[in-house]
């Protein structure tokens, strides 16, 4: 996470720097580099088998990071190994491997991998050979006889962003099986059958069943509805229910924005910025920009930079371009989500795709309370399942880069900005928000954004990823502790629900 809120810091400066230059952009590198000095990785030593603190089917989406946390240390080669200890000298083994498509790898079982050795590919300045049976084909070689486990990471295109990669880590495997044939160039290649070790969890065999659901949603078991949205969101959201019979929640309308009554007073004068086509990153004249704080909020891949104290994308009076990248809550979710239903906490929510630290969820949809009204009503908005409340205590958390790791003077604020309380239900109309459950320890956090619509500024409240999050994991969020100040200590204990969500810092209830 440290590495990940380095890269996007750097990103985003770069992006400023270099928005009309061209310049091929290489902040996972520089950001490695920064840590690798400053001493900051885990696991530096080369070890067998499993690696601490990396569990199957975590996601990374630089090979630096594979480097960062001990898993895979070589940054282009796909083959690992280290010396075996009171050993010959020279007697080396495979530790692990990453499979993502280099070479003619036949990849496509869950629990057998056919790796094809290295070397001999043809080049700008030589052609193809044969491969030799040295350094980590030798490695691989000597695993088959001393049968020690190997690390396997798969790679594959990631949906969301075609040029880019997204890396799995699928478990421990033995190399079963080694033997040489003839490639696509007519040229020899090793061959090397890898088998993966039973009783593991699922991680690429998780992927394939996704391939599968995208291309035929209807295969899916435990299917109730292919969108529960029915049409409103761009990317159609399944409910599936794989626990018991129950065949969806309470009746709701599915909203896709919040929705203001025109009474209410948390609204500003606003004007949107002069921009003709899109606004660019460093762009000091962009009005929208400079209400963020002078730094453009988000980076090229449309990811979050940084949490802001308030963030002001685009509105509908600035005439730069619909897709302008100062959009993304308004251009909608870009992840394809499921309902489903869990086991002990009602429903939840989760992803068919890889997600990355930073990447915008969805913004918590519903129709926002009047306050003082609702007292009034005999309903503070906190007896509510549905409801999302600004002004709740939430456990603070550093998301941002470190200062002096990104050589910049000042840190970007973490402390939210807002003008007063915002309390939005979504009993009755919301979205895919309504149904994330709260955790402890959370792998989504909230941001607020403000955009203007007929020259007023209106508040809302999006979600993004706080750190990479793999397939079909839940999705959580902190939902906070209401202030001692604004319900009465009895009401506050009638209000607490029992916890489940299983985290080490779990701190035994919510509300």
């Amino acid at each position: 996470m440290r590495f990940e809120a380095l890269r996007r810091k750097l990103s985003q400066m770069e992006d400023a720097k270099e928005s009309h230059s061209g310049i091929f952009k290489r902040a996972n590198l520089k950001a490695g580099n920064i840590m690798f000095t400053k001493g900051v990785r885990t696991n530096g030593k080369k070890r067998i088998g499993v690696v601490p603190g990396v569990e199957i089917g975590d996601i990374f989406f630089f090979r630096m990071e594979l480097i960062l946390i001990g898993l895979h240390s070589q940054s282009m080669a796909g083959i690992d190994f280290m010396p075996m200890k009171a050993d010959i000298e020279g007697e080396r083994v495979a530790i692990s491997i990453v499979s993502s498509g280099g070479y003619e790898d036949d990849a496509e079982d869950p629990d057998v991998l056919v790796y094809t050795g290295q070397g001999g590919n043809a080049s700008a300045d030589k052609e193809a050979s044969d491969q030799k049976l040295v350094r980590g084909n030798l490695a691989l070689e000597r695993s088959l006889h001393r049968a020690n486990e190997v690390r396997v990471i798969r790679g594959f295109k990631d949906a969301t962003h075609q040029t880019s990669k997204v890396y799995v880590y699928d478990g421990l495997y033995k190399v079963q099986e080694l033997w040489m044939e003839k490639g696509k160039t007519g040229c020899n290649m090793f061959k090397y059958k890898l088998v993966r070790l039973p009783g593991q969890t699922g991680a690429f065999s998780t992927w394939k069943s996704i391939r599968k659901w995208k291309e035929d949603p209807s295969s899916r078991d435990g299917l109730i509805l292919p969108d529960l949205t029915s049409g409103a969101e761009s990317i159609p959201v399944s409910l599936v229910n794989e626990v018991d019979d129950e065949k969806g929640p309470a009746y709701f309308t599915y909203v896709s924005t919040v929705k203001y009554p025109k009474s209410f007073k948390l609204v500003q004068p606003s004007y949107g910025c002069n921009c003709r086509d899109a606004c660019q990153a460093g762009n000091s004249n962009c009005s929208c920009i400079q209400k963020s704080g002078g730094d453009f909020p988000y980076i090229t891949t449309g990811i979050l930079a940084c949490r802001m104290p308030m963030i002001f994308e685009c509105g509908s009076s600035c005439p730069c371009f619909r897709n302008c990248k100062n959009r993304v809550l308004q251009t909608g979710f870009k992840v394809h989500f499921e309902v489903f239903k869990t086991r002990d906490k009602g429903w939840g929510l989760r992803s068919w795709d890889p997600i990355r630290a930073g990447t915008f969820i969805c913004e918590y949809a519903g129709e926002v309370i009047e306050k003082i009204k609702e007292k009034a009503d005999g309903d503070d908005g906190e007896n509510n399942d549905y409801v999302f409340n600004t002004n709740r205590v939430y456990e603070s958390f550093k998301w941002n880069h470190e200062t002096e790791s990104a050589e910049e003077r000042s840190d970007t604020s973490e402390k939210f900005n807002i003008p007063s309380p915002l309390i939005i239900s979504s009993k009755n109309s919301g979205n895919i928000a309504r149904f994330m459950n709260h955790s402890c320890s959370p792998n989504v956090f909230w941001q607020p954004i403000m955009f203007e619509h007929n020259n007023e500024a209106f508040l809302h409240i999006a979600f993004f990823a706080k750190k990479h999050i793999p397939p079909m994991t839940e999705l959580t969020y902190d939902y906070g502790i209401p202030q001692s100040d604004e319900t009465e200590s009895n009401n506050m204990e009638h209000g607490k629900k029992k916890c489940l969500c299983g985290s080490l810092k779990c701190r035994g209830y919510f509300y």
